[in-house]
This record gives C-alpha cells, sequence and structure tokens, in this order.
C-alpha cells in the first residue's frame, strides 16, 4: 500500500463527494424504476400469466437479470470505467419502460418477462453506485460515501410509487401501461446525470494487477461479507415480492400495496442518511448484525396478522432491516481488496448476492401460492441465524489474529 498525504486524502475526498451528489440524484432516479416494476410486476404477472403461480415470474426475471448483469457490469467498468457502464445500464432501462408498455398493451407475459430482466440489468449496473463513490476516497470517508449514495433511495420511495400512483389509470383498461412510459423517461434523466459523473478510465496497471480472486474470496472477512448480503438482500426481496400479491389475496387495495411499497422503499433508504456514521462507530459487524435481526423482527410481525397495518410495518421494519445489514455488508466488502481488485471483487460479491436472490425468487410465487403468507415469512429465520453465526466466527478470527499480531512483535526494551 502506497502511503499518501493528508492534502492529497483532502483532495480525493472533495472528488468523491462531488461525485456522492451525482450517484445520489441517480439511485434516486434508478431507485424509481426499481420502484415501478416491484410495485406492479406481480399485480401485471397474474394478469397475464396463465397461472397465478407465475405471478412473482416478471420480479423473478428482475432479479435474474441482476444476477446476469453484475459481472459484465465489472468487466465493462475494469475494461472502459464506471461511467461507460453507467450510461449501458440507464440504455437497459428505458428500454425497460419502452418494451414493459408495449407488452401490457399487447397482453404478452413473456415480452413483460423480458421488459423486467432488462430492467434487472439497469439495477445491476446501478448497485456500483455504492463502490464508485468510494473509489478515490480515503478509509475513514469511505462508509460515508456509500450511505450517502444509499440514501438517494429515500426519494426513489417516494417518487416510484407516486408514479405508479399518479400514471396507472391513464390508459383504460391497460393498467400500468403509461407507468412504464414514465420509467423509460425517467431512466433518460438519469442517463444525463451520470454523464456528469467523474470516473477516470481505469489505469493500466489496475488492469492485470492484484491477487488471484479465489485468494481474496478465502479470507474470513470477505465470507462473512459476501453471505450477509446473500442472506440480507434475498430475504429482503423474498418478503417484498410476495407482498403486494398477498396483499391482493387478503381483500387489500393496489392503493394499500403501493402505500406499503412506498414506505418500504423509504425505509430501505433513509436509514442511509447516519448509517455510514453508525459503521464509523460500532464497526461493520454490529450493524449488519442488527440489520438481519431486524428482518426477522419484521418475519414475526408478517407472522401476526394480515391487516393492512400489519403489511406496512412488516414491510417497514424489513427496509430498515435490509438498510443495516446491506450497507454495513459493502462496507465489509471495502475492507477485503486492494484498489486494482475493486472492479473484479466488487461485480463478483454482487454476483454471488443476486443469483442467490434469482434462485430463491423463482420459489417465491410457488411458495405463496402453495403455502401462504405465513410460509413466506418462515422461511427468514433459518439464514438470518445463518448469517450470525457466521459474522460472530470471523469476527473472533479477526480479533485472534490481531492479538497473534501483537503478541509476534518484539518487546524494544529486551
Amino acid at each position: 500500500m502506497i502511503d499518501v498525504t493528508a492534502a492529497d486524502e483532502t483532495s480525493d475526498d472533495a472528488r468523491a463527494r462531488g461525485n456522492v451528489w451525482r450517484l445520489a440524484a441517480a439511485q434516486a432516479l434508478t431507485g424509481a424504476n426499481s420502484a415501478v416494476i416491484f410495485a406492479t410486476g406481480s399485480i401485471v404477472g397474474a394478469t397475464l400469466a396463465p397461472s397465478v403461480s407465475l405471478a412473482t415470474v416478471p420480479l423473478s426475471m428482475y432479479v435474474l437479470g441482476l444476477a446476469a448483469g453484475t459481472l459484465p457490469t465489472g468487466a465493462i467498468s475494469r475494461a472502459y470505467g464506471r461511467r461507460t457502464a453507467f450510461i449501458v445500464g440507464t440504455f437497459c432501462g428505458t428500454l425497460t419502460g419502452a418494451l414493459g408498455a408495449f407488452a401490457i398493451l399487447h397482453s404478452s407475459f413473456w415480452l413483460f418477462c423480458g421488459a423486467t430482466f432488462l430492467g434487472g440489468l439497469y439495477g445491476a449496473v446501478a448497485q456500483s453506485y455504492r463502490f464508485a463513490a468510494a473509489d478515490g476516497a480515503s478509509v475513514a470517508f469511505r462508509p460515508k460515501a456509500v450511505s450517502w449514495v444509499m440514501a438517494g433511495g429515500v426519494f426513489a420511495g417516494v417518487l416510484g410509487p407516486q408514479l405508479v400512483q399518479w400514471t396507472m389509470d391513464i390508459w383504460p383498461p391497460y393498467l400500468f401501461a403509461f407507468s412504464f412510459v414514465m420509467q423509460a423517461l425517467v431512466a433518460l434523466v438519469a442517463m444525463a446525470v451520470l454523464s456528469g459523473v467523474d470516473a477516470p478510465m481505469p489505469a493500466a496497471a489496475d488492469l492485470h494487477g492484484g491477487r488471484p480472486l479465489l485468494e481474496i474470496a478465502k479470507q474470513p472477512r470477505f465470507i462473512a461479507a459476501a453471505l450477509c448480503g446473500v442472506i440480507a438482500y434475498p430475504m429482503m426481496n423474498l418478503v417484498m415480492t410476495s407482498a403486494p400479491l398477498a396483499m391482493k389475496m387478503c381483500g387489500l387495495t393496489v392503493s394499500d400495496s403501493n402505500f406499503g411499497i412506498q414506505w418500504h422503499i423509504v425505509a430501505m433508504y433513509g436509514p442511509s442518511f447516519f448509517t455510514g456514521s453508525l459503521i464509523a462507530r460500532f464497526g461493520a459487524p454490529r450493524i449488519v448484525a442488527l440489520g438481519l435481526a431486524l428482518e426477522a423482527v419484521a418475519a414475526m410481525i408478517g407472522l401476526s396478522g394480515i391487516t393492512a397495518p400489519h403489511f406496512w410495518a412488516t414491510l417497514f421494519v424489513l427496509g430498515v432491516g435490509w438498510n443495516f445489514a446491506f450497507v454495513g455488508a459493502s462496507a465489509l466488502v471495502l475492507e477485503t481488496h486492494r484498489p486494482q481488485e475493486r472492479n473484479k471483487v466488487q461485480a463478483f460479491n454482487d454476483f454471488l448476492v443476486f443469483g442467490m436472490m434469482a434462485i430463491g425468487s423463482f420459489s417465491s410465487g410457488q411458495l405463496l401460492a402453495h403455502y401462504g403468507w405465513n410460509a413466506v415469512n418462515w422461511v427468514v429465520f433459518p439464514p438470518v441465524l445463518l448469517g450470525l453465526a457466521v459474522l460472530s466466527l470471523a469476527s473472533f478470527a479477526r480479533r485472534r489474529a490481531k492479538l497473534r499480531a501483537l503478541e509476534e512483535i518484539p518487546d524494544p526494551s529486551i
């Protein structure tokens, strides 16, 4: 590692702060795109699908797109720079809206699934915003940079569901068709915002340097970070994607569903205004553990009743838990790699997270249709307990390694 002066760190942090504002705005706009998909996907799926058990397949295709897009995003960023990857992603977002509207107008279930898959590719690129904010920043500023970019999602929680509410009935009887037209326009705005991000081309040395990926992935710290991300995001996604359809099955309205998703997204990103500071004060492992515990609490609330307030409370607590667990796990990932290794390590981490989400997401519709809302909530508990156990073991191993290192330092008085 090369030492840098305080002046260098200040200059780097000033550049990082400039990027944070653009990336936070892009996070809000991209989050609005995904909010449209999550608020409408299972409902449109139930309308167009040949069987109600396939209703959540469009959302599963979104998650599959997330998984499929992570490694290409890393490869494009590594070869051509992050800004090129961002522009490619927003182009996929524009196609998502156009194709989604066309599919609804022509009652094509599989075309709609193709649209949501493209939305997942867009979302995969958006996942790199949080890491891009930390590029070149000082060690102290990195958790805050990640957290502040994630905070842009608060506005997505307001914009996305309201976009659906305002536009869902504009083209009767084609519910939500115009919502996807507006989604395409929002993606174009995001493209304009991201075109101004200061993301230099990677240095030639960064294209070939660094340790092998397997060596990095064997670190206990990386294993804990990746596993907690793999648990936190898929468990949140399982409950969130099932909730709108479950609410409809319980006789609640689309407005009730939109309200729940809106506050869920606000809860997902709102804590980001202070999550970075909490990580800096208490350490990432403690914040990740708190987040996983809150996801379990959300499942308990979901098991306690099926009224609108029960669904809303479940989604809200679930969102807060996801924020702590996922932002904390992202901060842990940043501790496991060197600068020249960042693109491949970050892309691999996201591939693991969203690959597992894709596997779990395809079963969510079957789980809800055949076993009900309670079964969806019961599934949350075993993975959360596993995540807490592995996180504890990794933290214990780190403390022991530090103690051994201190014991090996020779006593200068001898």
